[in-house]
């Protein structure tokens, strides 16, 4: 038998079917071809699409990993992240550095691996707290590497995934060092603050005082005056007693010692001395008053909170701030007879002594001042109203009148700290209020507001 090589043969040709029908169903191949193709076109430009954005997904995720292990790396607290059952996941630079361990040694150990023994308690306690939804702030020592404890204030929150269901907690810390040292700081910088307050408060009293001793003089030059005259009269009368008490004891005559008590005047110096010695001690006594008022005026710490009369301490410090003023103004006062008040006398004096001062530099310039005062008792409080009749204060100046150092006064002519000062004194010594405003008919009125009675 001969081989002869096969030929394929279409199906259409097999089939019997006509040339125009073999046409018609080449076309729809072909066409069938092309739209597989396109298909396949469609499907893979997808695929290319899909591609760029995943990898650009990944890019960011990438960015977003690396930013966030570069922000956990930075934080100087520690930072402990752990599953539900307390296992340890990730921890920060902060804690390795601590503990000498590195985080691949750390990954899957429990939490007390790195706590004292005597925390344990606590530590394992952790987790349940946290299913609970309750938060802990505690203080507790981690060990390090040698063994050594290293005390911690810690904070331990939960975790929750991206379905907001709890996932574990994360433990955040400080070293107790650090928070010592930083409160030893701030401890240290407000004790510094006080003393520099009372300087600053002493060196106000002092300044306030220097501008007083003309008044504060005149006040101590009356009695003064007085006793030295009466000192000298019984100075002279002394002289007279003794002679005349000598020439008596020299037995000399019953008519003789007559006529020498008529030239002496005995009589007369005998009725003179009773008045004398008991003005000599009214001017002694007033002489110690001011003394007084001038020893609780500079040293008002040292006194306790006593009963004193309200009126009488406006009365002294209008007429020792006047009585050294060059150009006294006219005084309107509106006050009873006398309130008695429960609370630190030095420190009122001293806010009043400010007020009625700055009452008067802000009518320096004017040829003719009028300063009133008044006091307004209500059923716990009492206000002291001091208003000047000068210019007034800027609107935009009346929030920086208590502040420290603000002063409209020329360069060299005041610290700025009197108003600072007795807004302190008054608010916090004397635990009632200090505040300012300009008067409907002009001028600046201050109202110093203070307790009847403080405990």
């Amino acid at each position: 038998m001969t081989d002869h090589p096969s030929t394929a043969i279409p199906l259409t040709d097999q089939a019997g079917l006509s040339t125009e029908l073999r046409q018609q169903a080449k076309r729809a191949g072909d066409h069938a071809w092309i739209e597989v193709i396109q298909q396949m076109d469609s499907i893979y430009a997808d695929l290319v699409h899909y591609q760029v954005e995943l990898e650009q997904k990944n890019s960011e995720l990438e960015n977003a990993q690396r930013f966030i292990e570069s922000v956990i790396s930075s934080i100087s607290d520690i930072l402990i992240v752990c599953d539900i059952n307390g296992h340890i996941q990730q921890v920060n630079q902060a804690l390795v550095d601590i503990i000498g361990m590195d985080s691949e040694q750390l990954a899957g150990e429990p939490l007390n691996r790195i706590f004292s023994e005597k925390h344990l308690p606590m530590i394992s306690e952790f987790p349940e707290h946290i299913r609970s939804g309750s938060l802990i702030d505690c203080e507790v020592d981690l060990v390090n590497n040698q063994q050594e404890p290293v005390p911690m204030a810690i904070n331990c929150s939960a975790r929750f995934d991206h379905k907001n269901r709890l996932s574990g907690l994360v433990i955040t810390g400080r070293p107790l060092g650090e928070l010592r040292r930083a409160y030893s700081e701030l401890h240290k910088a407000h004790e510094e603050l006080k003393t520099a307050q009372l300087q600053l408060i002493q060196s106000e009293k002092m300044a306030s005082l220097g501008r007083l001793v003309a008044g504060v003089a005149h006040e101590l030059n009356n009695p003064i005056s007085f006793l030295f005259a009466n000192m000298h009269a019984l100075k002279s009368y002394q002289q007279k007693f003794q002679t005349y008490l000598d020439a008596i004891h020299g037995d000399i005559s019953k008519q003789e010692s007559q006529r020498l008590r008529k030239d002496l005047r005995i009589d007369a110096m005998m009725q003179d001395i009773v008045p004398l010695v008991d003005g000599s001690l009214e001017g002694a006594e007033r002489v110690s008053e001011i003394v007084q008022n001038l020893r609780k005026f500079t040293t008002p710490q040292e006194s306790k909170k006593q009963s004193f009369d309200l009126v009488s301490v406006v009365q002294r410090a209008v007429s020792w701030v006047l009585k050294a003023a060059q150009q006294p103004p006219e005084l309107q006062v509106y006050y009873p007879e006398s309130l008695t008040l429960v609370n630190n006398e030095g420190y009122v004096h001293q806010i009043l002594i400010n007020l009625i001062q700055n009452a008067l530099d802000a009518m320096d310039d004017q040829a003719t001042s009028q300063l009133s005062i008044s006091i307004h008792p209500t059923r716990s409080f009492v206000q002291v109203i001091v208003r000047d009749h000068g210019p007034g204060i800027l609107e935009q100046d009346l929030v920086k009148v208590f502040d420290p150092f603000f002063t409209t006064k020329p360069v060299g002519s005041g610290t700025g700290l009197g108003l600072y000062i007795s807004y302190g004194l008054a608010t916090e010594q004397c635990l009632g209020d200090l505040s300012v405003r300009n008067h409907p008919q002009g001028g600046a009125e201050f109202t110093l507001s203070l307790p009847l009675e403080t405990g």
